[in-house]
């Protein structure tokens, strides 16, 4: 069974690490080899209590805590594994962090899926994470989602699925519609595959399923969050418009419906307006192109009713 850290102040551990060192040079110079071993081994416990002890116990008690703790304290920061050690004071910290991601719902990606991130450029600002290893974390949003540890056992079942990774991933975004689904759930689904963004843009601009990031459609999502506004797909002609030119609009228009005034800020579960389409002022059938003098900013709602006007 894995040893408990002791619980004291960091002042006795402080005491005990002195002495220890003062005593250390001597002791190491024994020649029978266990001896030396277990020496090194009284000096992990000490350094591991130690680290343990810089979390007051009155605002951390367990070691899934501490590490909790340490996320929130330093959030939209590369954490490498070996600080997460010293501050849980064990050595199964990888698993702590797992329960806290999967089954408390704090959005923990590791750098593998950082990595992965950092190649579509949906990092935070200003962080470099193109050199993240595997052992290393980010904690992405402050907010813990209670729905994760749901999610985490939908995205389970589908995982096992023997069908392609973007039925996995298409599967999973219209289980969980509306729902701010972070990169290490699609990463879990892909498995080994680390090409699971681009089957979401695949599904995205080539067969219009309106998934929306900060940078294509919901400036107010994190980092490394993605959303299925709805369980339907795009007009075909829709789906012809590049991202470059989506984003243009939207930003130009204020990521406001310019007919109503309605923004995703403003949503309310009665309210049937729940997101935002690209309008063609000269319909596509009559020749008019996807460009951002021919699009403007609807409302779901605004845009059904134009249609519905236009088809009268």
């Amino acid at each position: 069974m894995p040893r408990r850290p002791q619980s004291r102040s960091p002042e006795i551990f402080k005491q005990q690490v002195r002495e220890f060192i003062a005593s250390f040079e001597k002791d190491l110079n024994r020649k029978d080899l266990r001896e030396k071993v277990l020496l090194l081994v009284n000096a992990f416990r000490h350094i591991r209590d130690f680290g343990s002890s810089l979390i007051p116990r009155t605002e951390a008690s367990s070691a899934q805590d501490r590490i909790l703790h340490y996320f929130l304290k330093y959030p939209l920061t590369i954490i490498h594994g070996d600080e997460l050690m010293v501050v849980s004071g064990i050595q199964e910290y990888a698993r702590r962090v797992r329960e806290l991601r999967v089954q408390m719902g704090w959005a923990i990606v590791s750098g593998k899926t950082l990595k992965l991130m950092a190649k579509d450029g949906d990092v935070p600002e200003g962080l470099d994470a193109s050199k993240t290893k595997p052992e290393e974390y980010i904690l992405l949003s402050e907010k813990q989602d209670r729905d994760a540890a749901f999610r985490w056992k939908v995205a389970n079942n589908i995982r096992r699925e023997k069908i392609s990774t973007k039925e996995k991933i298409l599967r999973y975004f219209r289980v969980n519609v509306g729902q701010k689904i972070s990169a290490e759930e699609l990463q879990y689904l892909a498995g080994k595959t680390s090409e699971w963004g681009r089957r979401i843009r695949e599904l995205r601009t080539e067969e219009g399923w309106p998934i929306v990031t900060r940078f294509s459609g919901d400036p107010d999502l994190p980092a490394g969050f993605y959303v299925l506004e709805r369980d339907q797909q795009t007009e075909v002609h829709d789906r012809k418009i590049p991202d470059s030119i989506r984003a243009e609009v939207l930003e130009r228009d204020n990521f406001k419906c310019t007919s109503c005034g309605w923004d995703r800020k403003m949503r309310r579960p009665e309210d049937p307006r729940q997101f935002l389409e690209l309008h063609h002022l000269v319909a596509h059938a009559k020749g008019g192109e996807n460009s951002a003098e021919n699009l403007t900013t609807l409302c779901n709602v605004c845009h059904d009713r134009i249609h519905a006007e236009k088809g009268k």
